[in-house]
Formats: structure tokens, C-alpha cells, sequence
């Protein structure tokens, strides 16, 4: 998703799971890279996040979306961080009468939330990264698991989504995403695989009361995203080049765990009950000792 507000709009069609058309043999081929963990936060403390590793979202961020981010509404409780949208009115201090500015053109944020950053603290190039977390499929939420690249603006910068919900033309759908830079400021290509909720819940009924796991794999040539082991979409890093070379999915990338409501793309949540709640059980990296 476009994940700051810009003149740039991308519509998406929600559409049964897009299979890769890849041999099994190479979907699940063993490479060995000798993994091994190199950091972890299984949000074993009490109260906000740990400080030195997470920074805070403040206000209104990007997509025009409808919370604002706080950092009261993401608390370590029973060995979880909860992500927790709530419906409530605050003041907007950045307020001006008559703005064009969407961020300061509201008066009041209908909603809060919250969205944490390693931004700063850790970054990291190529590895293994695992997110186990449930989320909450109402109308209007917009969790996500993402990565942006440490250097230039986005999207030269590189993105990529690890995991994003919400609903594409009234249908729940998860997406595994990259984008990168065009010649065009600010516009994105996009490698985007969008899966119907359906397509898991067919085949277990209570799959939204279980916590599930997001998993990527970025090596040099490739970054494969996948949900309870199963590939969801592969991009292919020899395609992944800004307009003037660049290939941001090269550099190191940091973490950002958020949950946003409505926006571009999260849909109305005015009908759906609050408060939501967004659970990460742990997020672990692992990089080769190669």
C-alpha cells in the first residue's frame, strides 16, 4: 500500500488467491543458509514496548486514514503486545481552519491507535524474519507487518509488506507487497498478491480466533512472503530497480508494526464494534552465518 499520503492513488481488485506458478520442489527447496537468530522481541515486559528498540508514530501519518497514533494504545500484557484501535474523539493540535493539508485540515481524530518503529535502533539486510500475530478482520481495520528501507524517500527507498489486511471492494483480503521507486516522485511500482479471506477460513472455520505466522525470506536474488508456510507471492530482485538503478531491496530495512482504521484502502469502520485489537506474540530475525 501506499503508505504516505500522496496524489498518487492505487485501486486494486480483490481476487481469489493468485497461485505462483512455481514447481513445489522450488516453493519449498532447502537452502541452507544457516540461519541463526540475531534479535527478538517476544514482548515479555509490562506497559508500552520496549523503549530502545521501538519508537512511536505521533498523530496522523499517512493515507488519509481516520486514527490518530498514540503511544498509550500499544501495551505488553501476558507475554503480547496489544495493538488497540479505540473510538474516541481528540483534539487535533496541529489544527488550521481552512488547511490543505489533510493532517491538520481535521479538527478532531474520531479514532486512536498505535504504530512502532525500529526505525533507528535496528535495521537489517537479507535474512529471515517471522511474525507471529492475530488480527482482527472487521471492516475498517488495516493491520500491518512492514519494512522500509533506511535510505532515501519512499518509495525509492523500497517497501515491503509482510503482511497487510483489509477489505477490497467489500471482500477481506490479506496482501504480501513490495513496491520501489518509478521516474515519477512518489509514484510506486508495485509487486502485489492479494488472497481472500475465504481461502483460509474455507479450510479452517476458526482461523481468525488463532494466531498465525508471517514469515520472509530476503535473500540477494529474492524476497518470498509467507503465511502459515504457505508462499504467497515472490518477487524477484533483478526487477526491482528505481528509475535510476538503484535497487533498494539491497540496503537494510527496518520494521514497522502498525494498525490502522479506514483511510485509502481500510474501508468504514463507523458499523464495526471497538475497541480492535491487533496481538503480536513475537517477531524474531534470523540472518545466515554465511
Amino acid at each position: 500500500m501506499n503508505k504516505f499520503s500522496t496524489p498518487f492513488i492505487i485501486i486494486f481488485t480483490c481476487v481469489e488467491a493468485s497461485f505462483l506458478n512455481i514447481q513445489e520442489s522450488n516453493a519449498q527447496q532447502a537452502e541452507h543458509y544457516d540461519y541463526q537468530l540475531v534479535w527478538a522481541d517476544n514482548f515479555e515486559g509490562k506497559g508500552a514496548p520496549d523503549a530502545s528498540t521501538w519508537q512511536f508514530e505521533k498523530g496522523f501519518a499517512r493515507n488519509h486514514e481516520l486514527q490518530w497514533y498514540s503511544k498509550k494504545n500499544a501495551v505488553q500484557e501476558n507475554g503480547y503486545l496489544n495493538i488497540i484501535a479505540k473510538r474516541e474523539r481528540r483534539k487535533n493540535p496541529n489544527y488550521e481552519k481552512g488547511s490543505q493539508d489533510w493532517r491538520k485540515s481535521r479538527e478532531y481524530a474520531e479514532y486512536t491507535s498505535s504504530s512502532i518503529t525500529t526505525r533507528g535502533s535496528h535495521a537489517w539486510l537479507y535474512g529471515r524474519f517471522e511474525v507471529r500475530a492475530r488480527i482482527n478482520a472487521q471492516m475498517g481495520s488495516w493491520p500491518a507487518i512492514w519494512l522500509l528501507g533506511t535510505n532515501r524517500e519512499w518509495p525509492q527507498n523500497g517497501e515491503i509488506d509482510m503482511m497487510e489486511f483489509y477489505h477490497i471492494n467489500g471482500e477481506p483480503c490479506i496482501l504480501a507487497n513490495a513496491c520501489w521507486g518509478t521516474e515519477k516522485r512518489f509514484s510506486a511500482k508495485w509487486d502485489s498478491e492479494k488472497t481472500n479471506l475465504r481461502h483460509f477460513t474455507e479450510k479452517d472455520p476458526r482461523w481468525l480466533s488463532k494466531f498465525h505466522v508471517w514469515r520472509m525470506d530476503w535473500t540477494k536474488d529474492y524476497v518470498r512472503l509467507y503465511l502459515d508456510d504457505e508462499l504467497l507471492n515472490e518477487i524477484d530482485l533483478t526487477q526491482t530497480l528505481n528509475s535510476d538503478g538503484f535497487n533498494p531491496f539491497h540496503q537494510p530495512q527496518y520494521l514497522l508494526l502498525n494498525l490502522a482504521i479506514g483511510g485509502d484502502n481500510g474501508g468504514d469502520p463507523s458499523n464495526s464494534d471497538f475497541p480492535l485489537l491487533y496481538e503480536i506474540d513475537y517477531v524474531k530475525v534470523y540472518q545466515s552465518k554465511k
